[in-house]
């Protein structure tokens, strides 16, 4: 890495010298010069020679310096190469911070290490005979005035740390703050310094102010172009070392990682022997045979010295330490391989050649980058330039505020036919998402658990429609007739029997159903088209993401924030009337299921819905593809049918002694007068004796005769929880039949309603007028009115100011990149 250098023993000694590191390696004030090498007297043209490489060391690096002043003012992501310093708290790393400076200005006193990280821009300047330190502003690319005094420099850093904290509300920052200084004594070196690791949180901060710092510093040093510094005390073994696995995690082979041995001094009177000494330095087994540590040690005394002092002080201790090692240790120690490496010149000048060499292999990518970056602000600032001239041509605005409204609507169709971007699992919805976040948690009537297939899944779009609409079919078929009380079925049988004709028990219980049917489904109908609702509007956002990543000619309207507020609310209310007017609709097809002149109550061979469908049946209407599909259960029942009246002696075969038994026990005689409470044409285990005609009921009928038979029973108990029966003291009455009946009315309305009419008609209300209507109800809402009205939503108060302002910042930012990347194309012609 550096070839042995020999010290000169005469304080003053002037000869032709060649310094390693040319102007920064001479620490003046020092009575014992840093390490020269002698060589025999230069040319003058070698000496110019020098001096112009010289030159344009220091025009690299400060070309660099300002490149990186613009990164951090612009928030560039740029790979420049830097240094970052790293390691835990009291391991010396503002001591070597104050030693590469060449001067102190207390900043361990403020803890700079331990809240946000300081940028170190150092330059080489020979006139600057005291430091003079300015930092960039916050913000920006610009630096304030010189600092006088170095003290002040400490309170700048502890008050900017602090302002920025209390603002962001955070233990610490990875915002950096950028100082630079210039001084005669210090080399042309920018270093990141970092918080220091610490095992626990002081007190008043955050139990996880360990863990932000780890996880700020890791990702400080982890970008490839970044060279690490890493300090560690030397009393502390490699074996042990609490932060090593951390710096390993970032860089495993410790190829751009430089590791330092701070207060090394403290570990000298350890060794003895030579070969102690020499083990020591190699770190074997630790650290592997291509990784060499530097060992520095640094001055004890914080009294209040010059800077010539403290100097001298550093350059005395890299002296003493290298005595000791020679004079102190059996054997010395071997200096051919390890004298390179120790004292704080030999790092400081490592450093400074390594940066160098880094800058100048990054110079031809830095230069590509600055004309990527130059064109891509030219184009933003075309681009800016385009929206400000746009507020003043309306039918420029109209012609792109088309093209957008245009591109929205046919991402809502695609999403509505099927998409799978952007991705559902960040944009999908659960059902039970769904229902949270539209404020619909629960059917209205419905107690038990609707769970459909796929609720599990993140869906959106067509898919979330389809399964709203499955949802909606598993709760309506969880509903059934609600019992009615005695009182009511008499009023309502009695009202009819006094009308004359034979149908006063069907018509009741037709009526029962109707009602109960207006009842019960109009609420679940309701709230059917807000479910629904609720899943197209949530399209409009998945709609503008496709419109970002997809459409990027005609999607950057980013900047006109009234133009999408008003979008934004001519679709919610295209969505809010499509509901409005699906609810009309499907209104309109319950009041026609449940008219008085429907026949739906009617059908002779109808066949009970109950007995088709269930929710655990329902692969056949919607495809489960969720992981937690539950075990289908067939919970339907076979009802047998009523033997017809001509076959009124046959029962059930198998049965013949069972009905025979019945028989005898009940023989009732039907009265005159109908009532709730007497026996009907479907009474279980009922014969009725025909013994004559009942006025009030109409014509004679001859009473069907079963025995044995409880089918429709258990139906009555399954569906209505046996509230049907009464009090139960009767095996079967009037009312018990009706209310059967009504079950079966109610049945066959719900069924006609959700599969003949509702589905269908959500199906054409919503979707297609979301397929083929939307862009021109849009296009009607927005663009439909004069020109005045149509630019209050690109030209609001403050709208120009706030785009002449991001086109300031633009034309900046131009600038100075422009600026860096002449200066850059002037470094790459001396390479």
């Amino acid at each position: 890495m550096f070839l042995p250098r020999t010290f000169h023993s005469t304080p003053h000694q002037h000869t032709s010298v060649t310094v390693a590191t040319m102007s920064s390696s001479t620490v003046a004030g020092s009575d014992t010069p840093p390490s020269f090498t002698a060589t025999p007297s230069k040319t003058p043209s070698s000496k110019a020679s020098s001096r112009r490489s010289q030159a344009e060391s220091k025009s690299r690096f400060e070309a660099y310096n300002r490149l990186q002043a613009a990164a951090v003012a612009f928030s560039e992501t740029m790979s420049i190469p830097e240094i970052v310093a790293v390691g835990g708290q009291s391991d010396g790393k503002s001591s070597l911070l104050e030693a590469l400076l060449g001067f102190r200005f207390n900043v361990r006193e403020v803890e700079m290490g331990t809240r946000r990280p300081l940028i170190l821009q150092m330059v080489h300047d020979a006139s600057a005979l005291e430091p003079r330190c300015r930092f960039q502003e916050e913000d920006s690319e610009e630096y304030g005035s010189p600092l006088v005094l170095a003290s002040a420099i400490a309170d700048i850093i502890k008050s900017r740390t602090e302002a920025l904290l209390k603002k962001t509300k955070a233990a610490v920052s990875p915002k950096p703050i950028v100082m630079r200084a210039e001084y005669a004594h210090c080399p042309n070196l920018t270093i990141i310094d970092t918080p220091g690791f610490v095992l626990k949180a002081k007190k008043g901060e955050p139990e996880n102010t360990p863990d932000e710092i780890l996880s700020m510093v890791k990702s400080l040093a982890s970008p490839p172009h970044r060279i690490l510094l890493f300090l560690q005390q030397s009393s502390v073994e490699w074996c042990s070392s609490l932060w090593l696995d951390a710096i390993r995690e970032i860089d495993p082979t410790y190829r751009r990682t430089v590791i330092v041995v701070s207060k090394f001094d403290n570990r000298l009177k350890e060794f003895g022997d030579r070969w102690e000494v020499d083990r020591y330095l190699s770190a074997s087994g630790y650290l592997g045979d291509s990784t060499h540590p530097f060992f520095v040690a640094l001055p004890k005394d914080r009294g209040n010295v010059s800077n010539d002092e403290f100097r001298r002080q550093i350059s005395q201790v890299d002296s003493e330490v290298l005595r000791h090692l020679r004079e102190g240790v059996k054997g010395g120690f071997d200096e051919e391989k390890f004298k390179s490496y120790i004292g704080f010149g030999r790092l400081r000048d490592f450093l400074e050649s390594e940066l160098q060499k880094k800058y100048k292999e990054a110079a031809p990518a830095t230069l590509a980058l600055l004309e990527q970056r130059c064109s891509e602000v030219t184009s933003e600032l075309a681009r800016m330039d385009s929206k400000i001239q746009a507020t003043s041509d309306v039918s420029h605005l109209r012609k792109f505020a088309m093209l957008h409204v245009a591109s929205i609507s046919n991402h809502v169709g695609a999403l509505i036919d099927g998409a799978a971007d952007p991705s559902p699992e960040q944009w999908g919805k659960t059902t039970v998402e769904e229902r949270s976040q539209s404020g619909i948690g629960v059917w209205p009537g419905v107690i038990a658990c609707v769970n459909p297939p796929n609720a599990t899944l993140r869906l959106y779009g067509g898919a979330a429609f389809e399964r709203v609409m499955h949802e909606f079919r598993c709760a309506a078929y969880s509903i059934e007739c609600p019992s009615v009380s005695r009182e009511k079925v008499a009023n309502i049988l009695l009202a009819h029997a006094g009308r004359g004709g034979g149908r006063g028990r069907t018509e009741a219980a037709a009526e029962i159903a109707r009602a109960a049917a207006k009842s019960w489904l109009a609420p679940l109908l309701d709230t059917a088209c807000d479910r629904l609702a609720f899943v197209l509007g949530s399209l409009f956002d998945l709609a503008l993401e496709r419109n970002r990543i997809r459409d990027l000619e005609w999607g950057n309207m980013d900047g006109y924030v009234g133009f999408h507020a008003a979008l934004r609310c001519a679709y919610n209310r295209f969505i809010g009337n499509l509901a409005k007017n699906c609810k009309q609709l499907v209104r309109h097809h319950l009041d026609s299921a449940t008219s008085p002149y429907s026949q739906v109550c009617y059908f002779n061979d109808y066949e009970p819905s109950y007995n088709k469908f269930s929710q655990a049946s329902a692969s056949s209407f919607f495809l489960e593809l969720s992981d937690t599909s539950s075990a289908s259960r067939d919970a339907r029942r076979d009802q047998e049918n009523i033997p017809p009246e001509n076959n009124a002696q046959e029962t059930t075969p198998g049965k013949a002694a069972e009905t025979r038994d019945a028989l005898r026990e009940s023989h009732i005689t039907i009265p005159e007068t109908p009532s709730p409470d007497q026996p009907g044409d479907a009474a279980y285990g009922v014969v009725k004796k025909e013994l004559g005609i009942c006025n009030d009921v109409g014509p004679r009928k001859r009473a069907s005769r079963m025995g044995g038979n409880s089918k429709n029973s258990d139906y009555v108990t399954l569906q209505n929880g046996g509230v049907l029966f009464g009090n139960g003291e009767r095996s079967g009455s009037a009312y018990t039949d009706i209310c059967i009946s009504a079950a079966q009315h109610f049945a066959r309305i719900r069924e006609v309603l959700v599969e003949r009419g509702v589905t269908s008609t959500l199906n054409s209300g919503f979707l297609t007028p979301c397929r083929d209507r939307i862009f021109v109800a849009l296009g009607l809402d927005l663009f439909a009115v004069n020109d005045e009205k149509f630019m209050d939503m690109f030209v609001a108060p403050g709208a120009i100011d706030v785009l002449q302002s991001e086109r300031e910042s633009l034309m900046k930012r131009q600038k100075i990149l422009q600026s860096c990347l002449n200066e850059f194309k002037t470094v790459a012609q001396g390479l």
